[in-house]
């Protein structure tokens, strides 16, 4: 999948007459994904571009310094899917996501590829994503979310999310690292508050990033499933 993914970039690069590109980095106090920290609650960089072309296909890749996870430091994602606007309020987005760890040598690996399909109503997302076997092999998985933005100013919002993660089986909780020895989980929830803005040629968020899991059914008490208050400075490119 990942060889795929950098095929159709480069070919679709030879288009660039076509296409529009578009970047972006940033900086984080902690990498949250799906309410878990991925740098061991240490600030992140983080950056990638895309390529969008007519009819509403794009590629793109991303990628993220992360905790030192079997000699690996660097998340580097590739993906590509296609958008497309239903009417001037509501929109789709359906595409494929290869999460990559370039220097694990990690037994079972962590690279895992998700499907992923969002809808769009105003300032409602609602979207779902599915692994056929997710990170570090630990079988299927779904993620199911729902997200609201709602205009404070003309230059502040309020941003709601809930996700709902769900394992295949208690065993594949238990093998990703959530439950208590002896009382394994299947499902947990995350969930974020947060406020964005521009200001002086940036963007600038706030949020409060959580899940449900306290630290003894968290990574055997990893702490990097806390509450906790998330800062962050992007530009786009």
């Amino acid at each position: 999948m990942k060889r795929l993914l950098i095929v159709l970039l480069l070919f679709g690069a030879g288009y660039a007459s076509a296409a529009e590109f578009a970047g972006n980095v940033g900086y984080f106090s902690d990498y949250r994904f799906r309410g878990i920290s991925q740098g061991d609650r240490s600030p992140a960089i983080q950056g990638g571009f895309d390529i969008a072309f007519d009819g509403g296909f794009y590629l793109g890749t991303w990628a993220s310094n992360v905790a030192p996870w079997s000699d690996g430091t660097i998340e580097l994602d590739w993906y590509g899917g296609w958008a497309m606007d239903l009417n001037d309020s509501s929109a789709i987005d359906i595409g494929v996501w290869y999460y990559g760890y370039p220097e694990d040598n990690a037994d079972p690996g962590l690279d895992f590829v998700e499907i992923y399909g969002n809808y769009s109503f105003q300032d409602f997302t609602l979207g779902v994503a599915y692994s056929p076997d997710y990170f570090a092999e630990t079988d299927s998985f779904f993620y199911v979310f729902g997200d609201y933005s709602f205009g404070l100013t003309d230059n502040l919002s309020l941003d709601l999310h809930l996700g709902f993660n769900i394992f295949n089986d208690k065993e594949a909780g238990a093998a990703f690292g959530i439950g208590e020895v002896g009382d394994p989980k299947d499902q947990y929830i995350d969930y974020a508050i947060g406020l964005s803005t521009s200001a002086l040629g940036v963007d600038w968020g706030l949020q409060f990033i959580g899940t449900d899991l306290s630290d003894a059914e968290c990574f055997d008490g990893f702490k990097g499933c806390e509450e906790t208050i998330v800062v962050s400075v992007s530009k786009s490119l």
